[in-house]
């Protein structure tokens, strides 16, 4: 087999090899509780990584972890084909008393057939003694020689130096050993890694600048995020002096995590002003962001900075009152440079100016209208005050304000209720089983329907969809895609300590979808079934709005 390494230098980032974007998702973020990678699963994420424009991919552990040793393999039979990003190896220095071209371990970096090679090494005295039991001078010649040996067949080095913060606060002559053995033999970068999360971020750029200042080697940061301070600790390592950052997407990780990669990436290149993606990129941040968490199997952290759901999203009245004169006085950046939207709440605190923005935002113009503003301020924390929330429910937050309009845009579901009927049948067999009956008006004729479903509201959607069906045959294309319940205590847990669950208000959200989108409703009562009905109810006033109204064109 040849040993000739394809291409080493990233290709397509602003900043070329004079700063490194590293990620490690494919590795140290698939440490995280919860996460197992497929192979299909790792070129995935590779591509998309490699779309956001990152200088080096590691992924993961040839050797060591069969599905990595194929992964690597199909990435060198031509699966993945890289564009911005280098792929990278990891993997550990020989053993001690082995040579480097005879240990097993080295050997599976050079088969993966990476052209970047990142190698761990131990760089606490502790370490070394109790973990590795060998002395120093072993465990630098262990360093020397493994570079050495990769150099020699073409590959570039890296080395990640394991515990360094720690250590080098305990030994500080060891720690840099360990470095100059590794950068002498010809490791590019001393990656300096705080392994256990310890660190907080004066702290971080202290070493950093001290460790660069003893041995002008290039050095790199590796955050873990167990003080909460991993993109804080690196942004403050790059600032020290450091050019070679290492992350995983969305801050995936063991324990805590590590540091996130978007936030990292996100503040280097708005705060510090540092073109680090090629041209374009930045604005699939977002995108890639939810991409890579749907691939995880792990529901966006809405609340992530830059990239989540409600990194832009105003509640206070008082907020929204600035964001109506001028946008950029609530936020710290315009969130479309990220991919990102600013989003309006309407609550219980919300203001007048809540109210005109977030009706425009859904394409109403309230402005002009004091009435109106007054009257659906006035629906809305009345409704809150008995447990309805209209933050993740637009759709009926819409519809309150088309009601409160009143110019005809205002939307009804396409039926008259006469009743329904919820039966759980549980059989001998253990088998239990809803059935539901709905009699309703359409267009005036009196419609009734039995079905069966797996729980009371599935059959209760079930039965008024063949009820409707027939003469609303749009309705084929709408499903309920998702149901959440929320027990909400009576007059809270404080006046009622003791709990009240099976008597206590339910607040029901209903996401429904068609082929256009999804939107997402609310019902509030003291029955679940009630609740889930009124959820129902706006859901399908909604979608008739979607097929005849304004959102027609979804």
């Amino acid at each position: 087999m040849s040993r000739t390494a394809p291409r080493t230098e990233p290709a397509g980032t602003p900043l070329g090899d004079a700063f490194h974007v590293y990620d490690t998702t494919l590795r140290d973020g698939a440490q995280r509780e919860g996460i197992s990678y497929s192979v299909a699963d790792k070129l995935a994420v590779a591509r998309h990584l490699d779309a956001l424009g990152v200088g080096y991919i590691e992924g993961g552990w040839p050797g060591a972890l069969p599905k990595d040793t194929e992964f690597f393999a199909r990435a060198a039979a031509g699966e993945l084909q890289l564009r911005h990003a280098a792929l990278v190896a990891f993997g550990s220095t020989r053993r001690a008393g082995l040579t480097a071209d005879r240990d097993p371990q080295v050997r599976a970096l050079l088969d993966s057939q990476a052209p970047v090679v990142t190698l761990v090494a131990k760089s606490d005295r502790r370490h070394i003694e109790r973990a590795l039991r060998t002395d120093v001078a072993e465990n630098c010649a262990m360093v020397s020689d493994t570079v050495s040996f990769l150099r020699g067949e073409g590959r570039r080095v890296f080395l990640d130096a394991e515990h360094f913060f720690d250590g080098y606060r305990f030994d500080p002559d060891t720690a840099l050993r360990v470095l100059e053995a590794a950068v002498t033999a010809g490791a590019d970068v001393a990656v300096l890694c705080d392994t256990n999360g310890g660190m907080l971020p004066l702290g971080i750029a202290e070493v950093v600048a001290e460790v660069a200042g003893r041995t002008g080697f290039r050095l790199g940061i590796h955050c873990q995020d167990d003080t909460g301070c991993a993109v804080g600790n690196s942004v403050a390592a790059v600032q020290a002096g450091a050019t070679h950052v290492q992350c995983t997407a969305n801050g995936y990780g063991e324990r805590a995590g590590n540091a996130d990669l978007f936030a990292v990436v996100g503040n280097l290149v708005t705060k510090l002003d540092m073109p680090l993606l090629p041209e374009g990129a930045f604005a699939e941040l977002t995108r890639i962001s939810h991409a890579l968490a749907e691939i995880a199997n792990i529901a966006p952290d809405t609340h992530q900075a830059y990239v989540g759901a409600s990194a832009f999203a105003h509640k206070a009245g008082l907020h929204a009152s600035a964001i109506k004169v001028d946008p950029e006085l609530y936020n710290h950046m315009d969130p479309a440079v990220v991919g990102n939207g600013q989003r309006v709440l309407v609550t219980e605190m919300a203001g007048r100016a809540s109210v005109e923005l977030k009706g425009a935002e859904l394409g109403l113009d309230l402005a002009g209208r004091p009435e109106v503003v007054s009257e659906v301020v006035q629906t809305v924390k009345e409704r809150e005050a008995q447990g309805w929330s209209f933050e993740a429910a637009d759709a009926s937050l819409e519809l309150i304000m088309r009601s409160a309009l009143g110019d005809g845009s205002q939307a009804a579901p396409p039926f008259t209720l006469e009743s329904y009927r919820v039966i759980i049948e549980h059989r001998a067999d253990g088998v239990v089983v809803a059935e539901a009956t709905v009699k309703v008006l359409v267009d005036g004729v009196r419609m009734i329907a039995t079905q069966e479903g797996n729980g009371p509201v599935n059959a209760l959607d079930a039965a008024l969809r063949a009820a409707l069906t027939p003469s609303r045959p749009w309705l084929e294309k709408v499903e309920l895609s998702d149901f959440k319940v929320r027990i909400l205590t009576p007059g809270g847990a404080a006046e009622h300590p003791e709990g009240h669950g099976t008597d206590a208000v339910t607040r029901v959200l209903v996401e429904s979808t068609d082929h256009g989108g999804a939107w997402t409703t609310v019902g509030v009562h003291g029955n679940v079934v009630e609740a889930s009905w009124l959820a129902l109810v706006d859901a399908l006033a909604y979608a008739a709005l979607r097929r005849t109204g304004p959102h027609a064109a979804a």
